[in-house]
C-alpha cells in the first residue's frame, strides 16, 4: 500500500494556518507537559538584550568608563567575526578584540549540553569542501582533520557523518536518503515524478559555474535572469510540478535559506545543488548525499577551536550600541552586561561582522549601500529544540536510525541525533535536536512567525515539536525528559529575488575607510564557507591587501 502524495494537511495550508491561529491551538494534539513529565524552557540570551541596539541603555547605565585601546576591533563572534580575528592574529596583529551580544562565541554555530551530552544550538555539519573553499580548507588542515595524499584529500573518518546518514518518513516507514522514492508514492505519479527528477538532474547539471564562496563563480546574465525570479515561478515556467519533487525542492530551501522555494530566487535554488553535488536522479549514477562533518554538538567543534587561540580577546555578553569613526580612530560604545557598566573602546580600525540590519543601527554614519542593501534584504526566523530522551526510541520499520531523519511533508526539518557520532555499542540516553526554519512563502508569513517565536511561551513551541515528531515516533512524548529551545528571530538573510547580483553588497564589500564589513549577509546567505570567505577578507581590507579573491 502505497502512501498519498500530500497529507492532510500540507506545508502551505499549515502555515497558513500558523499565521492566522494561535499556535497553542496548532500544538493540542500533543499532551500537556505536566502530563508527559517533560520540562522546557528558553536558552540563549534574552531579546531583551539584543533590543539593546536600538538605544535601550539600562537605567542607570551612566556615562561609558575610560577609553580603553585596542589594535582591532571586531564587532560580532559568529563564524566571519571569528574568522576575521584568526586570520588577524595569524598575521601578526595581536591586539584584536571581539565582543559578542550571546554569552558564547560562535553566533549560528553555538552548542549546549543537555543531559550530560553535547547538543547544537544551530549549525550542526560542513559539507566537505571543495577547490574553491580555501579558507575552510585551510581551517581544517590547521585542526587535523584533513590533508593531501597523492594530490587527494584525505579526511580524518572519525569526524566524518557515521552511516547511515539520513532518511525520509514517507508511507508509514522510513526510506533511505532524502529524495521520495518513487515506489513510496501513488502509482499514478511514479513515472512523471521519474520523469522530472531525471529533467531537473538535466537542468541542474546545465545551469554552468557555480562556487562556493560563490564570489569565486563568474556572474553572467544567465545567473542575472534566474535571480530575478524566485524559484517557485522558475519551476513552474519549467513544468516541474510533481508534488513529490517540489516537497523536496522546497525542503532543500528551508534548509539551507530558512524560507520556502516561493520567497528564495531561482538563482539560490539552483545554486544549492551545482555549487556542491548536483541532483541525481534514481538510477542515474552518482550520490546525492554529499559527506559532511558533524559532531555531536555540530559546528561549535570548529567556532570553539576558532575562538580558543584568542581566549579573553573574546568579550561576549557586549551590546554594543554605537560605533563612530573619527579622524584617526573609530570609537565603540557598549554595556558590558557581566560588569553592568558601559564601555568604550578604540582602535583604528573596525570589523562589523553583525548582520547589516544591526550594523545601521549602531553606526553614526552609514553609508548609503548599507541602507540600500538591507532595504532589499529579508532575515528568516528559525527555532531549534533540544529534546533530552531518557532511553531509545522504538522505531518504526524501514531504514535504521540515522543522523538527520525527515519527516514528509512536516513544516519542520525534521531531527539530528547528537549521539549518533558516538561509538558506544548500545542504544540509549540521547538528544535528538529538532529545527524548524520559519520563513514561511511570503513576507508576511515571515514576519508573523517571527512574532509567534517572541510571543509564544516554550511550553506551546516544545508541544508543537514533540506533536510534529510523533508522528513517526508514537512513543516519544514518553521518553523525553526536557525540551531546550533556542529561538533566532532574524537567524539569516534569506537570497530573495536581487539579493545575489546586489550592487549595494558589492559596494559594502569594497568600502573603504576604517570600517569594514564582514558577513554572510553580504554572501546574501548563511553557510560557513561564506562566513570563513567574508571574515578573511575583511581581516586582508584591514592588513591593507589591495584585492582578495
Amino acid at each position: 500500500m502505497s502512501s498519498i502524495a500530500t497529507p492532510a494537511i500540507g506545508r502551505r495550508a499549515w502555515l497558513a494556518a500558523a499565521a492566522a491561529a494561535p499556535l497553542g491551538t496548532l500544538a493540542a494534539c500533543a499532551p500537556r507537559p505536566e502530563a508527559a513529565g517533560w520540562g522546557s524552557r528558553w536558552v540563549g540570551a534574552s531579546h531583551e538584550r539584543g533590543h539593546r541596539l536600538r538605544g535601550e541603555a539600562p537605567a542607570g547605565a551612566g556615562s561609558p568608563a575610560p577609553t580603553r585601546r585596542a589594535g582591532v576591533l571586531v564587532v560580532g563572534a559568529g563564524v566571519a567575526g571569528l574568522a576575521a580575528a584568526r586570520a588577524l592574529a595569524r598575521s601578526g596583529v595581536d591586539d584584536v578584540h571581539v565582543f559578542d551580544l550571546e554569552d558564547a562565541p560562535g553566533g549560528n554555530s553555538r552548542g549546549h549540553q543537555l543531559g550530560g551530552m553535547a547538543c547544537p544550538l544551530g549549525a550542526h555539519y560542513l559539507p566537505v569542501p571543495d577547490e574553491h573553499a580555501i579558507e575552510v580548507i585551510a581551517l581544517l588542515e590547521d585542526l587535523g582533520l584533513r590533508r593531501t595524499e597523492h594530490g587527494r584529500p584525505v579526511y580524518d573518518e572519525g569526524h566524518l557523518c557515521h552511516s547511515p546518514q539520513e532518511r525520509l518518513f514517507i508511507d508509514a516507514h522510513w526510506h533511505e536518503g532524502l529524495l521520495p522514492p518513487i515506489d513510496a508514492l501513488p502509482a499514478a505519479q511514479r513515472a512523471p515524478t521519474l520523469d522530472q527528477y531525471r529533467r531537473f538532474g538535466a537542468a541542474v547539471a546545465r545551469a554552468g559555474a557555480f562556487r562556493i564562496p560563490s564570489a569565486r563563480a563568474a556572474w553572467t546574465e544567465a545567473h542575472a535572469s534566474l535571480d530575478r525570479v524566485t524559484f517557485a515561478a522558475w519551476l513552474d515556467a519549467q513544468r516541474f510540478d510533481a508534488p513529490a519533487l517540489r516537497w523536496y525542492l522546497d525542503y532543500c530551501c528551508r534548509d539551507d535559506y530558512g524560507a520556502g522555494a516561493a520567497q528564495v530566487s531561482a538563482w539560490a535554488g539552483v545554486h544549492y545543488f551545482a555549487s556542491r553535488h548536483g541532483f541525481h536522479a534514481p538510477g542515474a549514477g552518482g550520490d546525492e548525499r554529499e559527506a559532511v562533518l558533524t559532531w555531536p554538538q555540530g559546528n561549535a567543534w570548529l567556532t570553539a577551536r576558532l575562538a580558543e587561540p584568542l581566549r579573553d580577546r573574546v568579550h561576549t555578553g557586549c551590546v554594543v550600541q554605537r560605533v563612530a569613526a573619527g579622524r584617526h580612530d573609530v570609537d565603540v560604545d557598549l554595556w558590558n552586561e557581566a560588569a553592568r557598566r558601559a564601555e568604550r573602546w578604540t582602535a583604528p580600525q573596525v570589523i562589523m561582522a553583525v548582520p547589516l540590519f544591526v550594523a545601521l543601527r549602531v553606526l553614526g554614519a552609514a553609508p548609503p549601500a548599507l541602507r540600500d542593501a538591507v532595504a532589499a534584504m529579508r532575515h528568516a526566523p528559525w527555532l531549534v529544540a533540544n529534546l533530552h530522551l531518557a532511553s531509545p526510541l522504538d522505531d518504526r520499520p524501514g531504514a535504521p536510525p540515522s543522523w538527520d531523519n525527515v519527516l514528509y511533508a512536516s513544516p519542520a526539518l525534521g531531527y539530528v541525533d547528537a549521539m549518533h557520532q558516538s561509538t558506544r555499542p548500545h542504544p540509549g540516553p540521547t538528544v535528538l535536536t529538532a529545527y524548524w526554519a520559519l520563513g514561511g512563502d511570503s513576507p508576511a508569513q515571515l514576519q508573523a512567525q517571527r512574532q509567534r517565536l517572541l510571543d509564544e511561551s516554550a511550553a506551546v513551541w516544545a508541544q508543537a515539536v514533540v506533536q510534529d515528531l510523533a508522528r513517526a515516533h508514537a512513543d516519544l512524548p514518553g521518553r523525553v525528559q526536557q525540551i531546550d529551545l533556542m529561538r533566532y528571530g532574524h537567524a539569516m538573510s534569506v537570497p530573495v529575488p536581487g539579493v545575489r547580483g546586489s550592487a549595494a553588497l558589492r559596494a559594502l564589500a569594497e568600502e573603504p575607510g576604517r570600517i569594514r564589513f564582514a558577513h554572510t549577509d553580504l554572501s546574501g546567505y548563511s553557510v560557513f564557507e561564506e562566513a570563513m570567505y567574508q571574515g578573511t577578507r575583511a581581516a586582508a581590507a584591514v592588513l591593507g591587501k589591495r584585492a582578495y579573491a
